[in-house]
């Protein structure tokens, strides 16, 4: 005989039709801005954080991709989107999109580095301390011997007629070249004070590979990379994972140095640095081959594994999509964190309730109230919604990567994509940080909306840090979908706005990829709820506009969005 606990399992696995609200019949027919605000009234805190709280529990063991955890949460979304109806849009009629990935872990005693002059002695680095490396290959070991080449920022960027690989041979080579972007205050021009993702230390990796570098030394500077050099030591000595099917030219050594061997190294080629850093700053900068080589040899373990995102959808009515074309709108959240240590003694779970339990008892909200809303209305959606709890954010973006490269419906007919990040559950938002629609034609509805719901639209407070580029949403901006993040400011409801401003210093402090994000009982997810009210308000308006949503003119998307469009 099955257990009582057998029955509620087997009972959470059967779809069942959602509960509904009445409306009027007009309303049902045709649904009006009022009703749909009925149905965003009916988004309940306590849900969100009952889905937290369980994602965040121990028994999860921190949601790192590929391991126990990890697939414990994946199922138990899937679970949520079958009891909410969803249709599954993964693998094999799942709700599954698995992913081929490889870990790679760099063992640093068997691994060695050192920059050879033609003349004058080498110089041996210490990893970790002096530098840090990936082998993108995906090989157990890789030897190189190959000479440098400073490109300068290593940018290729057209829209500003400016190209650091111009008349430069960098095939079978090494580059070295200067974290961020090159200095400037016109926001016209490389974003000016904001990070473009020219700066991003992941574009100067992938553009050296394209050009045909086996390796890469990015020069770290603590004010230009907005991060010390710790923050690069401990994001890169441990695991790194990469996606095992990515037909994208890769680098042999995917390396950092430290300022001061930099120098060293100029100094070793009879370059003077400061002068060759600022030179690399103006038009006119010409690539310079160094006289010195770089001697490595990268050994690895390699670790395969599978992790899948969490694919729903809620189709539209086939009558009411002219030609065929979908408008749809996309909400997406990580689901993964930094998984546990092992062995170690006291807490030693990364549990990541706020980083990101929380963005993903969200969209599960918003599944819940949507499905009730599709449900009611007599003709169906005029277009599809579509939610997706994404994997390997914590691990380079890598789950919403593939999501964008292999998206549910063809990636011209998503208007727009919703992401959440890391909502800190402890009051009312009376601001809301919604960085990136501005460069869309988008913008405009949303300020409306954000007056509509008492809510400030406040600009990105570190743009030099370039947070657009670090979060799901640029994923899918890369293949031209329109997206953005829903984030809170700092001013809340019955506080002043520096309890705001200690609240998120004390998380990012304290708490931020630490052990101590953990669920806590007297967290306020009421300003969760009214983000994502917001968040399904702004679907709302996406999937019945009958105007397509597109990038600025010359916004660095645009060509991507002009190409996904076409049939």
């Amino acid at each position: 005989m099955k257990t009582f606990k057998h029955c509620l399992a087997l009972a959470a696995l059967i779809p069942f039709a959602p509960f509904t609200l009445t409306l009027a019949a007009q309303d049902v027919a045709t649904p009006t801005a009022q009703s749909i605000k009925t149905f965003e009234a009916g988004i309940d805190p306590a849900k969100i954080r009952a889905h937290v709280q369980f994602l965040s529990d121990d028994l999860l063991e921190g949601r790192y991709p590929g391991l126990r955890g990890g697939e414990l949460a994946a199922k138990y979304i899937a679970t949520q989107f079958a009891v909410y109806g969803l249709k599954p849009v993964g693998d094999n009629g799942t709700y599954f999109q698995n992913i081929n990935f490889v870990g790679m872990k760099v063992q640093g005693d068997q691994t060695s580095m050192s920059l050879v002059p033609t003349s004058g002695s080498p110089i041996t680095l210490k990893y970790a301390d002096d530098y840090v490396v990936a082998n993108q290959t995906l090989t157990p070991a890789v030897d190189i011997d190959a000479p440098l080449v400073f490109i300068g920022y290593g940018a290729s960027a057209p829209e500003f007629q400016w190209d650091d690989y111009a008349g430069a041979d960098v095939k079978g080579k090494v580059i070295v070249c200067i974290v961020g972007d090159p200095p400037s205050d016109d926001p016209k021009f490389f974003g000016g004070r904001a990070l473009t993702y020219y700066g991003r230390w992941t574009y100067k990796f992938e553009q050296a590979a394209r050009m045909g570098a086996v390796g890469a030394l990015i020069i770290h500077k603590t004010d230009l990379a907005s991060y010390g050099w710790d923050v690069v030591k401990n994001s890169n000595t441990s695991e790194k994972t990469f996606l095992r099917d990515d037909k994208d030219p890769h680098l042999k050594a995917a390396s950092w140095i430290q300022l001061g061997i930099a120098k060293q190294l100029f100094a070793a080629a009879g370059l003077d640095f400061d002068q060759q850093f600022a030179a690399a700053g103006r038009r006119g900068f010409k690539a310079v081959e160094m006289p010195v080589h770089l001697k490595a040899h990268v050994a690895s373990t390699v670790r395969a594994f599978q992790s899948p995102n969490v694919v729903g959808v809620l189709q539209a009515d086939q009558k009411s999509l002219q030609g065929g074309r979908d408008q749809a709108v996309l909400y997406t959240a990580h689901y993964d964190h930094l998984g546990m240590v092992p062995g170690m003694a006291g807490d030693n779970i990364y549990n990541g309730a706020a980083d990101n339990a929380t963005g993903v008892g969200m969209i599960l909200e918003l599944a819940r109230v949507w499905s009730n809303l599709q449900h009611t209305l007599a003709a169906g959606l005029p277009h599809s919604v579509v939610f997706s709890a994404v994997t390997a954010e914590e691990q380079g973006l890598l789950g919403s990567q593939y999501l964008g490269q292999n998206p549910p419906i063809p990636v011209g007919q998503i208007a727009l994509d919703i992401n959440y990040d890391m909502v800190l559950p402890v009051g009312v938002p009376q601001e809301v940080n919604v960085n990136g629609v501005q460069r869309t034609s988008f913008y405009s509805e949303v300020e409306k909306t954000t007056k509509a719901f008492g809510l400030t639209i406040v600009p990105d407070p570190r743009p030099e840090a370039g947070s657009y580029y670090r979060s799901d949403h640029f994923s899918l901006s890369r293949v031209g979908i329109p997206a953005f993040s829903v984030e809170e400011g700092t001013l809340f409801q019955g506080h002043d706005r520096a309890w705001g401003e200690a609240k998120f210093t004390e998380f990012v402090d304290h708490d931020y990829h630490n052990f101590t994000d953990n669920f806590r009982p007297d967290w306020d997810f009421n300003g969760n709820a009214k983000l994502i009210r917001f968040g399904m308000d702004l679907g709302w308006q996406v999937i019945t506009s009958k105007k397509p949503i597109v990038w600025n003119k010359g916004d660095e998307f645009e060509a991507a969005r002009v190409g996904s469009e076409r049939p």
